[in-house]
């Protein structure tokens, strides 16, 4: 197929799995760039494409599609601010702090988390933000600070009458959050970046991994710890943590912050503790299968004899489990798991976490039947396509793992929008 030559450009260029975005996509900008440039076919463009820095730029803005929004993964930001805190403490006036945002879309991300450490009190003088993204259209907008309805989401919105003013048919950043934050065009895969290895304290990459093939994750990843400082912490998306632990990273154990720190130099000779930041046991976001719940009218049995232990409620042993496993109590989250399963319907989100303990603990066998019991429940599960699709790597299945990862990043999409 001609379409084949774009795909290996863009994979070489920005990084980019054409799958996990869908072929149809790319094809469409690709139309639409022919159509740009009057160019008579896709064998036309092609020659105009190699011969211009400024069109390959415009394809590339073509295919990505920025989707963000302020204080998105809220309990990220809450992390942070104590965390910054801490840090800051510990540099005792060295220097400021230094966090980075990458990719930084138009902007939302990192003045978030300008906004929070200046609501935590923060002087402007202990921090910086660095921002970089590909796309020099996205980095203008975000330079702009002028921002839509679409980048104010969820109900706490109280930070938009604290540092932004009504603006035409939108929303002015106020010139202090703007200060502390400085937006560049940038590529992850840049050697250029090497000479920030160590540089920042906070560094926040989400949700943008599964929009790479496995080696590049893994390259991504490199890059990412390299820029990290010994002492500082990682961010990532929500379901983007399965490869970091070969990567000499383990999770912080700040329940649904997604926070990723180095391990001891140290490594004893039993598996380390699971202390992942997994899912808080709110109700499910994504639809859950039609299954009857057969166990559930055991709930509304009569009051148990005195004397006698009561039966745990679903909420509450869902939120031991997550205790549990953060806290890095391996054995007791699976014993916790096991009870769930025995009293309730069965549920993908218990699976999902029996097959991190086991990934976690070295057993890939484990690992694979937990994670294709929560694809059968659901199947659009992000965080178990994911998982699943390292394993699969890991173990020579390519093409199943890039099968895994598109249905991942559709997930992903759908459950944004």
């Amino acid at each position: 197929m001609s379409e084949q030559r774009f795909f290996r450009f863009l994979q070489e260029r920005i990084g980019l799995d054409v799958d996990s975005v869908g072929a149809p996509m790319v094809e469409r900008a690709l139309q639409q760039r022919c159509v740009a440039v009057n160019a008579s076919d896709l064998h036309d463009y092609w020659l105009r494409l190699q011969q211009s820095a400024e069109e390959q730029q415009a394809l590339i803005e073509a295919v990505i599609v920025p989707e963000t929004w302020f204080f998105r993964y809220p309990e990220s930001f809450t992390a942070l601010v104590g965390l910054a805190h801490k840090r800051l403490a510990e540099l005792a006036g060295e220097r400021p702090l230094r966090l980075l945002s990458l990719p930084c879309s138009t902007g939302e991300e990192p003045y978030s988390l300008a906004m929070a450490l200046l609501d935590s009190g923060m002087s402007p003088t202990a921090f910086h933000i660095d921002g970089i993204d590909i796309s020099p259209n996205s980095v203008a907008k975000g330079v702009q600070g002028v921002y839509g309805r679409n980048s104010f989401r969820g109900s706490e919105l109280a930070f938009r009458e604290r540092h932004f003013h009504e603006f035409d048919d939108g929303h002015l950043l106020d010139e202090r959050v703007r200060a502390q934050v400085s937006l560049t065009v940038g590529n992850v895969l840049d050697p250029a970046l090497s000479s920030r290895n160590g540089d920042y304290d906070f560094v926040f990459c989400r949700n943008l991994l599964i929009y790479f093939d496995v080696p590049t994750q893994q390259r991504v990843f490199e890059v990412l710890k390299r820029l990290t400082h010994a002492q500082g912490v990682l961010f990532i998306g929500p379901a983007e943590g399965s490869l970091l632990a070969r990567l000499g990273m383990r999770p912080l154990g700040v329940a649904q912050s997604f926070a990723y720190v180095r391990q001891p130099a140290a490594t004893p000779s039993a598996p380390p503790p699971i202390r992942r930041s997994l899912p808080a046991p709110a109700a499910p976001s994504r639809p859950m299968p039609a299954a009857a719940p057969v166990s559930r009218p055991l709930r509304q049995a009569p009051v148990a004899a005195p004397g006698a232990a009561q039966r745990e409620s679903e909420s509450e042993l869902l939120a031991c489990i997550a205790r549990q496993a953060n806290a890095g109590d391996s054995v007791q989250a699976r014993a916790s798991c096991q009870r769930y399963l025995q009293q309730f319907a069965p549920k993908a989100q218990v699976y999902y976490w029996l097959g991190l303990l086991s990934d976690t603990e070295g057993d890939a066998r484990q690992a694979l039947t937990h994670y294709r019991k929560a694809l059968y429940l659901e199947p659009q599960h992000p965080e178990a396509l994911l998982h699943l699709a390292m394993l699969l790597a890991a173990q020579g299945d390519e093409a199943g793992a890039r099968r895994l990862q598109e249905r991942a990043a559709r997930a992903g999409r759908e459950s944004e929008r």
